[in-house]
């Protein structure tokens, strides 16, 4: 899939406004670009960042997304429109509703995804798929068909993405790059306590078993009280070994987070079980999370079976 380029002779670049706007805290984004291109990968990376995504939009509808956009605030405040030629509205006039759209003030960055036509006839190919617009003629008709009543946005867009050389990874993070920013692209870790006697969590990229350590239960002024509290935690962190497991565990975290992110992760679970998810799970996760947050890492702790003894 290639190099993603914003046009150099056109105004309203990611986080740029053009003009007054209804809202100025809303973003408006409209995707779209060739069948095959990419456009449902752009379309992930964007809810990736926070963005609330409408797909296939009938272009006649376009203004009116916008408007609910605005009015509905909140989740909608970064909205993204994707169109395309399935819709049964789509029509010429595409180039015509984004010019409204901007003369109405919404100031919309428009994403076209492109790609040379061999590489798109070859995903249509592997997948086993007719190009909606190719009727009864071929794969190479129906892109350029496509081709021709998308020329005009194209012209109006303010990025051009040409994914003829990129993976999906490599558009994904080309996405996050322009409209996500550094915090929305971080990978963000959960350290989870749990009690084996109630099951694993379903969701553990990771499972720490904290059993090997003596059980606080057994300690009568302990046995009532939680690992997230002092004299808990003290007790299960001063034992043989606990200090070693915990940096272990948050070295193999450290080791692995950027890798992660460059496969397109962005949630990472770690959980942490002892017998009831109540003594040594609870203390351990807090301080793994503490030790993860202090290497520079989004991390918190969460208690999934405190409470249920």
């Amino acid at each position: 899939m290639g190099e993603a380029h914003t046009t150099g002779h056109r105004t309203g670049v990611p986080g740029e406004q053009t003009g007054p706007t209804p809202e100025t805290d809303t973003t408006l984004v409209v995707v779209t670009g060739l069948s095959g291109g990419g456009r449902s990968t752009v379309a992930r990376a964007l809810e990736n960042v926070g963005f609330y995504v409408v797909d296939n939009l009938p272009q006649a509808l376009l203004l009116d997304m916008a408007e609910l956009a605005v009015k509905a605030g909140g989740a909608a405040r970064r909205t993204a429109m994707v169109l395309d030629v399935r819709s049964r509205a789509f029509s010429t006039d595409l180039a015509e509703a984004i010019r409204e759209l901007k003369e109405r003030g919404y100031a919309p960055r428009v994403v076209f995804v492109d790609a040379d036509d061999e590489v798109l006839i070859r995903r249509f190919e592997s997948v086993r798929r007719s190009h909606p617009l190719q009727g009864d003629g071929r794969l190479v008709d129906g892109i350029a068909v496509e081709r021709g009543l998308l020329e005009e946005a194209r012209d109006q867009a303010d990025v051009i993405i040409d994914t003829s050389h990129l993976n999906v990874n490599q558009l994904r993070r080309r996405v996050e790059e322009l409209f996500g920013g550094e915090d929305a692209r971080r990978l963000r870790l959960t350290v989870i306590s749990f009690g084996f006697k109630y099951g694993l969590p379903p969701d553990a990229d990771f499972v720490m078993d904290a059993r090997f350590l003596p059980n606080p239960y057994w300690v009568p002024e302990l046995r009532e009280h939680t690992g997230r509290e002092e004299a808990v935690s003290a007790y299960v962190l001063g034992q043989e070994g606990a200090d070693a497991f915990v940096d272990s565990y948050a070295d193999l975290v450290n080791a692995t987070t950027a890798g992660f992110e460059r496969e397109g992760k962005r949630y990472l679970t770690v959980a942490v079980g002892c017998t009831g998810g109540k003594h040594r799970s609870v203390a351990i996760a807090e301080e793994l999370a503490a030790r993860l947050r202090r290497a520079g890492l989004a991390a918190n702790a969460q208690h999934r079976d405190l409470g249920r003894e």
